[in-house]
């Protein structure tokens, strides 16, 4: 990131922490859901909901994330989630029983959802068109930074504290919570935030000529002429309106197809799924670091290509990758192929193809496809029907492993990501190297093959 300003880089960085943050709580519960079931004498329904409860909250946090958003800020917002995930990490750690051990998991996923709003949402305010892509790539780079770094403390802290292990594996994220919340004090607000909510360009020109500083005047001229037309129609009435019918269909769309593709449930039951494969426990939690591992390599891949090559080769990459790994991960349980790394090697194939594509993508294409006044409601419809879909896949996951085995489901996923191999081939637009004002001209005017 050599063309990107210091100044730029690190408020990028300190915001994609949220995305750490997010990673970590997602994956570490990997280590302990096993425990949380034995310890508490779960039934396999039960245990789904205690371990998937989060990821309801996350919808709740998602949905709402965009009011604070656009009523008291970008930053302010960025605080609490902060907040959040710091009480989340210390209450589950110490829970007693099951019941309050959810009421704290749902804290952690509220930050969750808020933080896959909000954070994409800030980095792309203030990124120049031509490094934008690669600069919200860090929230993600960030995500599956938390993720490795999650089953490789997992793995560090099996067996210490005995039966407590599990209660080190959750606590341990109230540190980079803490060090996220004071951080966060030290970036500047949304210059987009400024102009459109309170119509102070003195205060947002000053963050812009940091951030952008070849583009700043053509940002504020831009903002000003849709400025008085966009404020008029902020209601949620209007933002489901014809008008915004193409990007509100990309975000589902695009939401849709990342969750379909399984990538929660091999994060969250990544052990288990190896354990399936015939791999011991300790081989297990072993190989979960090797799946962290294989997302932050390919995450940088995709970090490194998205503004080169653009948002869609990408995804046609990743979905090819996808139905790849996929297919042959449901042969191999289908036929019973699981001696040796045959269904690890698949598996690093399907995080590969999902790092450099939907993994780099997604947050990027829904932060940049929505206008500056309905982009807090736009964000949370793609980040609330991700979640959404991920909390009743990730519920039902390990109740279906049982009942119908993991052939068929990791079939059912590869049939989803050939319906998303078309939707790129012939719906999905281009977003790279294009300015938000720009975007916003054309695609509440366009359809999705006209951009």
């Amino acid at each position: 990131m050599k063309d990107v300003n210091r100044k730029l880089l690190l408020w990028s960085i300190v915001v994609a922490l949220g995305g750490f943050l997010f990673g970590f709580d997602v994956a570490v519960i990997s280590g302990a859901e096993q425990d949380v079931k034995r310890i508490w004498h779960l039934s396999d329904v039960f245990h789904g909901i205690a371990i998937g409860v989060a990821l309801y909250g996350t919808i709740a946090g998602a949905l709402l994330g965009g009011i604070p958003a656009t009523r008291f800020g970008r930053k302010k917002t960025l605080l609490w989630i902060g907040i959040l995930y710091l009480v989340s990490a210390i209450g589950s750690a110490i829970a007693p029983g099951v019941y309050i051990f959810m009421v704290f998991r749902v804290l952690g996923g509220l930050a969750i959802g808020a933080s896959s709003v909000v954070a994409p949402m800030y980095i792309t305010e203030i990124a120049p068109a031509k490094n934008r892509g690669k600069l919200v790539a860090t929230f993600q780079f960030n995500i599956v930074f938390g993720i490795l770094m999650a089953y490789l403390s997992n793995y560090l802290l099996q067996g210490v504290g005995g039966e407590n292990s599990w209660r080190l594996m959750l606590g341990v994220v109230a540190i980079p919570a803490l060090i996220y919340t004071i951080l966060v004090f030290f970036v500047p607000e949304s210059p987009r935030w400024l102009i459109v909510r309170r119509g102070d360009y003195d205060t947002a020109r000053k963050t812009l000529e940091v951030s952008d500083p070849l583009g700043v005047d053509e940002a504020i001229e831009a903002l000003h002429r849709t400025i008085n037309e966009d404020n008029q129609k902020e209601s949620l009435s209007v933002f489901f309106s014809k008008r915004f019918s193409v990007p509100v269909f990309l975000a589902i769309l695009i939401a849709f197809f990342n969750q379909l593709s399984g990538i929660n449930a091999i994060i969250y039951f990544a052990p288990r799924v190896f354990e399936l494969a015939g791999i011991d426990k300790h081989g297990a939690f072993l190989q979960s670091v090797g799946v962290g591992l294989v997302n932050l390599v390919f995450t940088m891949a995709g970090l490194y290509m998205i503004d080169r090559w653009g948002r869609k080769k990408l995804l046609l990459i990743g979905s090819i990758g996808y139905i790849i790994s996929l297919t042959s991960v449901a042969a191999a349980f289908y036929f019973n192929c699981l001696g040796g790394m045959i269904v690890p090697s698949l598996l690093f194939l399907f995080i590969a193809s999902h790092a450099i594509g939907q993994g780099a993508v997604i947050w990027v294409f829904i932060s940049e496809i929505f206008p500056n006044s309905v982009r807090a409601y736009g964000q949370s419809l793609g980040a609330s029907t991700h979640w959404i879909l991920a909390a009743i896949i990730t519920t039902i996951f390990p109740i279906l492993a049982v009942k119908i085995g993991p052939a068929p489901i990791f079939a059912f996923f590869a049939i989803m990501m050939v319906l998303q191999l078309l939707w790129v081939i012939f719906f999905m637009p281009e977003t790279k190297g294009k300015s938000l004002e720009q975007l916003e001209a054309k695609l509440i005017k366009a359809k999705p093959h006209e951009i």
